[in-house]
Formats: structure tokens, C-alpha cells, sequence
């Protein structure tokens, strides 16, 4: 009978399941913000990369299972962690030229992506552990042990991976450089390894070659390769684009889409018709000029803040930004200057808004984004309350949604903001209410009568036709749709239809 073969040391052992496992979660977690510049950052996209992740893991550790029954694990590590390495080397070329080709948000599209964003490597990588439990398996009176001990370790590794990768890494360089970083310590791990077990790399001298050349040409390519961002911060891939028909025009792009247009030579010249409205109910709510507390959810490019800043001078004005890197970057390149009046808090915005007092606004803006989707936490009747609970008796809470035919997620926040005030009305082009096409749609709420007429006069002024819905036009429009809430919040699903 052939004797087992000798186990690791206890440490190496040890690093070798922390290290494999932590190395497909920072992959998975790069992976989430390599494909969104591409597919978006949507509910369906991070199920789609974890999905994509746990296949490979799945199978990874099925493959290293029957590997290591049938062969010396000894020889197979040192492969095992090169050829991840390579695997990871080429996940950027691959993500990046592929991303071009794939664009958009189908579901085939976003699977295909994440799957070209991490299956190989975390399929090669996931091979490890099962390697390592076989060599420290010397006595099957202990195996429950090793096995619970290797794999509470390999867990560890990957909770440390998620938490230094989100907090860290993210936020000190950009994924190229985790991803890039990542191969060459896999590489040099493996090389170490296959030095320290003396024993030969499987495969021809032409065969290593070429797998080394690969790794270098996938690292090459992804170095090289074209990035859609200006700028990653940690929640986007962001770019300032310059309108060639426009001296000072700028459009903000985030994750690919436009996100926000700000004219450095004129705050009043406004560019997206959703804006257009909001900014004709900033001018007749309140007498002409007239300063107002307004506070924004989201701030993207300032459009409106610094549209309000311009027509009604001494306004105080908050607003809540998740993404502190952005407001570095409206800084920077869309001329972003904020002081007394216009204040800026970095952070969520339910929770900001949680912390503004009783009665304290005569507008809030809601125009935050998870790429095309209103994050479902700033889309529930909880929400819509405590927009109430901010807003004056004569305030107007004006929010912004996106929205495709069958229209099921309008019709859905409609009820829920009607659940939280009295008095509802809707902005859209005609098409988009009479369900032909996708499009931004504005909710106008207010716990007094809201100045329909007055809307409808300036809106008659706007480029583009729009529709006002208020009243039995809007309890018509709604239907039966259901409230959305904390405990049952569907938006991707209904934006999906």
C-alpha cells in the first residue's frame, strides 16, 4: 500500500487555504466594478458575479477534489496558484475589449461578463484548498478536525479579502492595479512554492512557455487596455466628457451612462429635460428670486443646486452625496464651489436625510442613482415619510425616476409617494406615460395643493412636449399598484418589467 503523502507544514498549509480563498473574493469584489462601467451596477449584475463566483468555486473545488485522489497534491500547488495568476492576468483584457462588445444591460450579456470577469481564475484558485486538506489528511482519526480547521481558514481568508478589498484597496488604487498586484503575487507565490517542494512544473519546456507568455501578454494587454473612467471612485467609473457644440458644456458620465450636464459658463442654460422640469417647479413654487432650504438626495454633477444658487440668490442649500470622490471630481472639472450656501455632507442619503430636522425645507430633490435604478432604500413609503416629515407645509418634494415600458416601477413609487402625501402629480413626455417608450419620469409631492396650473404654464415653455398628470389622470395612471416598503422593495425587478 503507498503511503500517504507527507502534509504540509502547519503554516504553509495555513497560507495556502487563506491565501487561495482571499484571492477569489478580492477578485469577486474587483469584478463588481470592473463590469459596471459596461452593464451598470444593478441588483442583476451582483447576482450575476456572485453566481459566477460561487459556480467556480463550486466546481474549482470539485476538480481539486478528484486532482488530488488521483495525483500527487504536492506537484499540483505550485501549478495551481501560476495558473492563476495567469487566469487573473487576462481577466482585465478580457473584461475590457469584451465589455466594448457586450455593452448594455441584458441579462446573456451580464453573465457573459462576469463570467469573463472571474470564473477562470477563481475556478483554478478554488482547487487549492481541497489540495491542501488531502496532504494534512496523515490520519483519518482527525480528519474532521483538519477539514474544520483548513476550512474555517480558507472562510477567514476570504472575510479578510472582502473586508481589506471594500475598505482598503478600492479606495487606495484602481482595479487594475488590485487585479494586476494580485497576479504578480500569485506568480511569485507559486514560484516560491515550486522551489521550496523541489519538484519540476508539469507540462513541456514549449508548453510553460507559452502559459508564461500568456500571463505576460494578458498583463501587458490589461495595463494598456482602454479604461472608461477619468476616474474610480469608490462607488463609479467616472469621466468628464467636453461638448464639442458647447464652449463650456460637460457631461458627467457614470458606469457609462450620462448622468449629469453642467455648463461651466452658464448655471441657467439646462441641458436634460428632466431637469428642465424640475427647474420650471423651482421657479413658481415659491414668489420669483425668493431664497429657499432645499436639500438634495444625491448630488451627481450640482446641476440643480447650482441652478437654485443662480435664480434665487441666499438660498441654503444641503446636499447629501454618497460618493465623496465625485464631489472631488465635480470640483475639479465641473466647477463645483461650495461654501455657506451650499453645503455638501458625504454619505447616504436615508441616513442624512434621517438626521435633518422637522419642517426644515421648501424643496428636496430626489436624483440619486444605482446606475439607471433609484436605490431600493430611497424608493420604500418609509422613505417617502421621512421626506415628509422635512418638508414644510407648502414644500415640494421633487423626485426623479427612470423608467421603461410596462412602466411597473413608476406606477409602483407613485403609490408609494401618494401613501406618504396628499397631494401627487407626474412629469413625463406623452410617449413614456402612454407606455411607447422608456424615459425619465418627475414626481412632484407636497402635503399642500400643489400649483398644477403654474407647472403646466411653464412647462409649456420647455423644448420638448411633457405631460402633467394630477388627480383622477394620475389615479388613473397608477392602477393598482403596490406600495413599495422596507420590508418589500422589488425595484430592479419592476424597472426590469
Amino acid at each position: 500500500m503507498d503511503s500517504p503523502p507527507r502534509a504540509l507544514p502547519s503554516a504553509l498549509a495555513t497560507a495556502l487555504a487563506f491565501g487561495s480563498s482571499g484571492a477569489v473574493l478580492v477578485l469577486e469584489i474587483v469584478a463588481l466594478r470592473l463590469v459596471g462601467p459596461y452593464v451598470g451596477v444593478t441588483l442583476q449584475v451582483s447576482s450575476s458575479v456572485i453566481g459566477v463566483a460561487l459556480a467556480a468555486i463550486a466546481y474549482g473545488a470539485w476538480i481539486g477534489g478528484r486532482l488530488a485522489d488521483r495525483f500527487d497534491p504536492r506537484s499540483l500547488l505550485a501549478p495551481a496558484l501560476i495558473l492563476g495568476a495567469i487566469g487573473t492576468a487576462v481577466t482585465l483584457p478580457l473584461v475590457r475589449w469584451g465589455g466594448e462588445l457586450l455593452r448594455g444591460g441584458a441579462a446573456p450579456a451580464v453573465l457573459l461578463l462576469a463570467a469573463l470577469a472571474i470564473f477562470l481564475p477563481a475556478l483554478v484558485l478554488s482547487t487549492i484548498p481541497p489540495m491542501v486538506v488531502k496532504l494534512q489528511l496523515g490520519d483519518l482519526k482527525k480528519a474532521g478536525s483538519v477539514v474544520g480547521r483548513l476550512s474555517s481558514i480558507g472562510t477567514l481568508g476570504a472575510i479578510t479579502a472582502t473586508l481589506v478589498t471594500g475598505f482598503v484597496f478600492v479606495a487606495a488604487m484602481p482595479s487594475s492595479v488590485i487585479v494586476l498586484s494580485l497576479a504578480v503575487l500569485l506568480a511569485a507565490g507559486g514560484l516560491l512554492l515550486g522551489w521550496w517542494t523541489r519538484r519540476d512544473l508539469p507540462g513541456s519546456p514549449k508548453m510553460r512557455a507559452a502559459l508564461v507568455a500568456v500571463g505576460l501578454a494578458g498583463a501587458g494587454l490589461g495595463a494598456s487596455s482602454p479604461t472608461p473612467c477619468d476616474v474610480e471612485t469608490a462607488y463609479h467609473c467616472a469621466r468628464v466628457d467636453a461638448d464639442s457644440g458647447r464652449p463650456g458644456g460637460r457631461t458627467l458620465m457614470l458606469n457609462s451612462a450620462r448622468h449629469s450636464y453642467v455648463d461651466l459658463n452658464d448655471p441657467l442654460y439646462l441641458e436634460f429635460e428632466y431637469v428642465q422640469w424640475i427647474g420650471a417647479v423651482t421657479n413658481v413654487f415659491k414668489p420669483p428670486a425668493a431664497p429657499i432650504d432645499a436639500l438634495h438626495l444625491g448630488g451627481g454633477g450640482f446641476t440643480v443646486p447650482n441652478y437654485v444658487k443662480a435664480t434665487r440668490p441666499g438660498s441654503d442649500q444641503l446636499v447629501l452625496e454618497l460618493d465623496g470622490g465625485l464631489v472631488d471630481l465635480d470640483r475639479k472639472s465641473l466647477g463645483l464651489r461650495t461654501g455657506s450656501d451650499l453645503r455638501v455632507e458625504v454619505g447616504d442619503a436615508r441616513v442624512g436625510l434621517a438626521r435633518q430636522q422637522d419642517q426644515s425645507y421648501d424643496l428636496v430633490v430626489g436624483d440619486a442613482f444605482g446606475h439607471l435604478v433609484v436605490p431600493w432604500h430611497l424608493a420604500t413609503r418609509e422613505m417617502a415619510a421621512d421626506v415628509a416629515r422635512v418638508l414644510r407645509a407648502d414644500g415640494v418634494y421633487a423626485q426623479n425616476v427612470i423608467d421603461y415600458p410596462p412602466d411597473r416601477f413608476i406606477r409602483a413609487e407613485l403609490a408609494t409617494v401618494a401613501a406618504a402625501f396628499p397631494h401627487v402629480a407626474l412629469i413625463a413626455p406623452p410617449d413614456a406615460i402612454a407606455g411607447k417608450t422608456g424615459s425619465n419620469f418627475v414626481i412632484l409631492a407636497s402635503k399642500s395643493p400643489l400649483p398644477v396650473d403654474a407647472v403646466r404654464e411653464v412647462l409649456a415653455s420647455v423644448p420638448k412636449p411633457v405631460t402633467l398628470l394630477a388627480d383622477d389622470e394620475l389615479t388613473g395612471f397608477v392602477g393598482d399598484a403596490r406600495v413599495l416598503t422596507d420590508d418589500y422593495a422589488p425595484v430592479d425587478q419592476l424597472l426590469a418589467g
